[in-house]
């Protein structure tokens, strides 16, 4: 008779070579929480953009067009960070196609409307009034560095346009090449200057232009620190109402109240 021989084989666990920790076994099908981070478990680029606005849609359903990174494969350094720290931008703003006029009439006309408004609400929180456009191109307005998108030129002058046609741009000179923006229109700043006027009775008072803007009594006021073109448009319009009259001083331009 013969005896079937049986074997035994030993189960050997490979030792950890001195300075390399042991791996960690893993519970088959356990996989734990999914991590916003890359596949290498680094950064997300700039640039990325999640699944639901990858898959996102114009108003008749075409994908929305994505344009070109600025500067793809390398970043560009700046002082921009602190501007866009400091401001609450829309979540536009972190849209790679939202930097691509759309062809769609409905969605590029909604798109310029998000444009006009984020424009107007930086340019306040700046209290900026005039610009020129090489300035707004290399600006955050309209350069996301984080993003890497960036607005191209012909769509900037387009924006510039829709904000003209609604009164709250003016062209400073014939070749477009700087602007003036009004976030608050000449009548609006009119209207606080005179409501200023009125609260402290400096009616029947005059004022240079330089006090007005720049002088310690305004100094918290709105209107402190407004620059002299849009100064002298709110003081016209005031004006009109028969609220003021400009005048010539010795040392410049002034402004009576009445």
């Amino acid at each position: 008779m013969r005896i079937a021989a049986t074997t035994t084989t030993a189960k050997y666990e490979r030792l950890p070579q001195p300075g390399n920790p042991p791996r960690r076994k893993r519970a088959h099908g356990s996989r734990g929480p999914r991590s916003s981070m890359g596949a290498r478990g680094g950064e997300l680029r700039p640039g990325f953009c999640p699944e639901p606005l990858c898959g996102a849609r114009g108003a008749r359903g075409e994908p929305l067009r994505d344009g070109p990174r600025v500067g793809a494969g390398r970043r560009k350094r700046c002082s921009a960070p602190e501007a866009m720290m400091s401001f609450e931008w829309p979540w536009q703003y972190s849209f790679p196609p939202f930097f691509t006029l759309q062809p769609n009439v409905d969605t590029r006309q909604k798109q310029l409307t998000a444009w006009c408004s984020l424009a107007l609400s930086y340019c306040r929180l700046n209290k900026l009034y005039t610009m020129t456009v090489a300035e707004a191109q290399e600006s955050p307005l309209f350069n996301n560095w984080k993003l890497q998108r960036k607005l191209p030129l012909e769509s900037i002058i387009v924006v510039l346009e829709e904000l003209r046609k609604k009164g709250n741009l003016e062209w400073l000179d014939k070749n477009k090449s700087s602007f003036l923006i009004m976030w608050r229109r000449p009548e609006e700043w009119g209207k606080l200057i005179y409501q200023w006027v009125s609260k402290n009775g400096l009616t029947n008072s005059v004022f240079t232009l330089y006090e007005l803007s720049n002088g310690d009594d305004t100094e918290n006021e709105e209107f402190h620190g407004l620059e002299e073109s849009m100064l002298l448009r709110a003081l016209q319009a005031l004006q009109q109402e028969h609220k003021a009259e400009i005048i010539t001083l010795d040392d410049g331009r002034g402004v009576k109240f009445f």
